[in-house]
């Protein structure tokens, strides 16, 4: 198949966009683009200036009217948060406070650490859906929506091109996959990498055989900050104010939508192995592949047969 492929810096990550060349490529990887500089306009909070960071400069003083998607995409991300399973959407101060992946990344103290818990609340992000309002009812709150957005745009993405009637295409937000169409194989699947967190980028632990899903991955290995030969993530625990600590070096989830593949894996990263397997065998339509850190692999049932692992270099 003769694909054309576009690819640029945003979301804090490079993004490579690919369809059929038969379909309306260029067009399709055009307007893709501003697409995605939009939704990152609107939902960013690395800038002083976007509707989430208004929403967050307003915290203890008022509501905030946003747009219908960031509305849609908030009420959601409150929604998943109140679940109280691992996913926060409130985990603003603790992002902020520890700046991994970001400069100046340091290790807080921990009152500073005890300081910012209190405002961790997502009961306290007040909605009101009539007039698109968003208030956080306290000063210092902060909402964070680095554990959803991507999914959020690549779905987005996927709605415009099939408006455009491509028939093929691959979505990549920096590692988060979302297939459009069929492959072009002779079967129509899809063969994704699942990364070795040990390894290089592009160093496929294994390989997964599926049709068009999202393949979306949460893992240590990417953002992290290392003092005193102590290596500290960038995926937050809410009860405790530091990183997440269990034995999963990642979590794979293959979703329908790519949004509900990255509430998955935030869910399931923060669940540990034996409560989030089960965890997500409950979840129709949602599958997993968990990767510990001495690299053992452990699928659930849906999933099993589709993936290979890989030999891998030593």
């Amino acid at each position: 198949m003769d694909w054309t492929t576009g690819s640029f810096q945003a979301l804090g990550t490079k993004i490579k966009l690919s369809v059929d060349s038969t379909s309306r490529a260029t067009e399709a990887l055009e307007r893709a683009q501003t697409l995605i500089n939009h939704l990152e306009d609107q939902l960013t909070v690395n800038r002083t200036v976007s509707e989430v960071m208004l929403v967050n400069q307003q915290s203890g003083k008022s509501p905030v009217t946003v747009s219908p998607g960031t509305y849609q995409l908030i009420q959601t991300a409150v929604q998943v948060s109140r679940w109280q399973l691992g996913f926060n959407v409130a985990i603003g101060p603790l992002v902020k406070l520890w700046r991994i992946g970001f400069p100046g990344a340091h290790k807080p103290t921990a009152k500073e650490i005890a300081d910012r818990l209190s405002l961790i609340d997502p009961e306290a992000i007040e909605l009101n859906p009539r007039q698109k309002q968003v208030f956080l009812r306290y000063p210092g709150m902060e909402l964070d929506l680095g554990g959803i957005a991507k999914g959020y745009i690549a779905d987005q993405v996927k709605d415009l091109w099939q408006s455009l009637d491509v028939k093929t295409g691959i979505i990549d937000l920096g590692g988060n996959i979302l297939l459009v169409g069929s492959s072009g194989h002779s079967d129509g699947l899809w063969r994704v990498g699942v990364q070795n967190p040990k390894q290089e980028r592009q160093t496929p632990l294994g390989v997964l055989t599926i049709s068009e899903q999202a393949v979306g991955t949460s893992g240590i290995y990417e953002r992290k900050l290392i003092i005193d030969q102590q290596s500290y993530h960038h995926m937050f625990d809410s009860q405790t104010g530091y990183p997440i600590a269990n034995n999963l070096a990642s979590v794979t989830i293959v979703s329908p939508t790519s949004i509900a593949g990255e509430i998955w894996s935030t869910i399931a990263f923060y669940q540990g192995l034996s409560q989030g397997l089960p965890l997500i065998e409950a979840q129709p339509g949602i599958e997993a592949i968990f990767v510990t850190k001495d690299l053992q692999v452990w699928t659930s049932s849906g999933v099993a047969a589709q993936f290979v692992q890989v030999s891998q270099p030593k």
